[in-house]
């Protein structure tokens, strides 16, 4: 089974910006990003409060990861309603902390390929998910992350931005127990 782990030399080039940081919370902050949006672009999100932020402005992301968690504590029930919605086909997978799953890969490439809006709840930590999303999802898409604090960061996917995130993942090997 293929995994990939976040060794620690590789934490501090992960702390940075992939994206162009969005200053603010909530929903004004959700507006400007909206504004900024083409249209007709598939939009995955990656995080509860950015999730149901975008709900909450009517939008509904093609592809949305939520670990019903914020700043490693539980989402308030009010988040965890907020995130869901009736278009969504839902699906649960295990990802732990620090590592990409097989069954999370898979998932996301099964996403990419789905005209119907798709919810991935992670049973661990969603975080790293930006990772494989960038790396397979189509051109021209946008995956919008939540950086706690600070705002929200909308990451713009081109050809380079997904060779530079490939080769990150790359480098992102487990050791595999014999």
């Amino acid at each position: 089974m293929k995994r990939y782990c976040l060794p620690v030399e590789l934490r501090d080039e992960l702390r940075k910006l992939h994206g162009e940081l969005y200053r603010g919370d909530g929903i004004e902050n959700t507006k400007k990003i909206i504004k900024d949006l083409e249209k007709n672009i598939k939009i995955i999100t990656v995080g509860d409060i950015v999730t149901f932020n975008l709900l909450n402005a009517g939008i509904v992301p093609d592809l949305s990861f939520v670990d019903n968690r914020t700043k490693r504590s539980p989402v308030s029930d009010k988040i965890t309603q907020g995130t869901k919605h009736g278009h969504f086909r839902t699906i649960t997978v295990e990802s732990p902390p620090g590592i990409i799953t097989e069954d999370l890969m898979q998932e996301i490439r099964m996403a990419m390929e789905s005209d119907k809006p798709i919810q991935i709840v992670i049973k661990g930590e969603e975080d790293l998910a930006a990772l494989p999303a960038i790396a397979m999802a189509p051109v021209s898409s946008v995956i919008i992350y939540g950086l706690p604090d600070k705002g929200a960061v909308v990451v713009r996917v081109t050809e380079d931005k997904k060779k530079e995130i490939q080769s990150l993942l790359n480098r992102m090997k487990c050791k595999e127990k014999k």
